[in-house]
């Protein structure tokens, strides 16, 4: 039979008011606390998590809301989220919204049914009305990688506009005038990409061919076949710069099998410092996010809202990212 609060008050000695206090994060006194953690560890007593909500009002449980969860930038968001918020006590439900906006909203609901005590969102939509719910219901949410554009949330990102153009400078530096793109126009991260690319063009006085900027959804896929164009063309870029994990695989992919070489044909910037950008060969130069930073980041933010430590309108606190150096680029 499991133990019970009971069996830790005949062990101890102790009320069960002071070891309800103890149990529910309250503090009580250094002594009695080592006698319930002994009693504890020795009965093997767990904790009810739903008996203590039902009393605190509190899961002590996040959802977590994500646009595809087969996206290794989120696996390793998730990897980073999940030890921030287990040193807290806290645990995680994940719900992947399949790059589907009604999807999505359908999770924040379940999430909400499921009486989460906050929620980390990393968005499909750029429309944040469908979060209004959580709201209504006084669950905080915290916004992650994207931003919305017509409503307000506490919001942990990179500053992608800067990222981008100081990427799009070290190839200017170096003589390149015939750059290209790989970005999405759909995503909000691939759009402030974008829009820091044309910054650094506009800055240097370049002006380059429409098909340079090549633009869908981030994924695998465009940046492949984003490549493969790009090397079809007439007069094909001299670089190019993928703007996320996924696109830089599936770019990296092209070149391999069009036989050309890098950087002696083609200069490549790549992003996310992951896996791939640790085993290829040449070592790109990667556009690197402080990922665990911004997970714990996050968190802190998001339990501050959930015990109203941090009150008062949202935050958007941005990230610098860092330009890792590789052997992907040739000078002209």
């Amino acid at each position: 039979m499991a133990a019970t609060i009971r069996d830790i008050r005949d062990r101890t000695g102790l009320s069960l008011a002071t070891i309800s206090k103890y149990l529910n994060g309250g503090n009580v006194l250094p002594r009695n606390r080592k006698l319930i953690e002994e009693a504890i560890e020795e009965l093997h007593y767990e904790v009810n998590e739903l008996a203590r909500g039902l009393v605190t009002n509190r899961t002590k449980t996040i959802g977590v809301l994500v646009y595809d969860i087969q996206c290794i930038f989120v696996g390793n968001m998730l990897h980073y989220l999940g030890q921030a918020l287990h040193e807290k006590g806290y645990g995680m439900l994940i719900c992947d919204s399949c790059n589907d906006a009604e999807i999505e909203a359908k999770n924040l609901q379940f999430l909400l049914s499921r009486k989460v005590d906050g929620i980390l969102v990393f968005a499909v939509s750029l429309d944040g009305t469908f979060l209004e719910a959580a709201k209504k219901s006084e669950v905080p949410v915290v916004l992650l990688d994207r931003a919305f554009r017509n409503k307000e949330f506490d919001c942990i990102e990179i500053d992608n506009r800067t990222a981008m153009l100081r990427a799009a400078n070290k190839l200017i530096r170096r003589g390149h005038r015939r750059i290209a793109l790989v970005a999405s126009d759909i995503e909000y991260t691939g759009m402030e990409r974008m829009k820091g690319f044309e910054d650094a063009l506009e800055d240097a006085g370049i002006t380059v061919p429409e098909a340079y900027l090549v633009s869908g959804r981030h994924s695998f896929e465009l940046g492949y076949q984003g490549v493969k164009k790009l090397l079809k063309l007439p007069e094909p870029p001299t670089a190019v710069i993928l703007s996320n994990y996924d696109t830089t695989l599936g770019g990296i992919m092209a070149v391999n099998e069009a036989g050309i070489s890098c950087p002696g044909d083609i200069s490549i910037i790549g992003f996310d410092d992951l896996l791939m950008s640790k085993v290829i060969r040449p070592k790109l130069w990667i556009i690197s996010q402080p990922m665990e930073e911004m997970s714990k980041r996050a968190v802190e933010l998001l339990l501050k809202r959930i015990t109203h430590e941090e009150e008062g309108s949202p935050l958007r606190i941005s990230f610098s990212a860092v330009i890792r150096e590789g052997d992907s680029i040739r000078k002209l």
